[in-house]
């Protein structure tokens, strides 16, 4: 294989696992609605104020929304246990909410599991407990 047939196969390859550009307007549509929450609360509130806000928020952009969505979980096609999602937008994007000192490991593990188990594509992690709200913003692709 030659350089351009590796670039190339790179190429192939991440095309494959990132996400439609139409589902990447979705979650920066997502942000933006975050970010207007954060500018008007701060850090430093409950994570359950900051869901309220953003559903309001997501509400008046006209983003559908479902909150505290309820996910089986199955394990060699047995049903197990269930998940649930903070929210769920237009049914393709996975949205976790913390409010937490740093994100740590296990959050973004928690966000790739939810990912998995919907098998969506897409999920953003968003930390309101930061002084720019752009520090606390992890963009997930499940790439399983």
């Amino acid at each position: 294989m030659n350089r351009q047939d590796t670039k190339t196969a790179k190429t192939a390859k991440r095309e494959g696992v990132e996400p439609r550009a139409d589902l990447d307007w979705l979650a920066h549509k997502v942000i933006g609605a975050a970010i207007s929450v954060h500018r008007v609360l701060g850090p430093g509130l409950l994570e359950s104020v900051y869901e309220e806000a953003l559903c309001v928020e997501l509400g008046l952009r006209r983003i559908q929304f479902a909150r505290q969505v309820p996910v089986g979980v199955t394990y060699k096609r047995r049903r197990v246990g269930e998940a649930r999602l903070d929210l769920l937008v237009n049914q393709r994007l996975v949205v976790e909410l913390k409010s937490v000192d740093g994100i740590a490991p296990i959050h973004v593990a928690q966000l790739l599991s939810y990912l998995k188990i919907t098998g969506l594509n897409l999920g953003l992690l968003i930390n309101f407990n930061v002084p720019m709200l752009r520090d606390g913003i992890k963009r997930l692709v499940n790439t399983s």
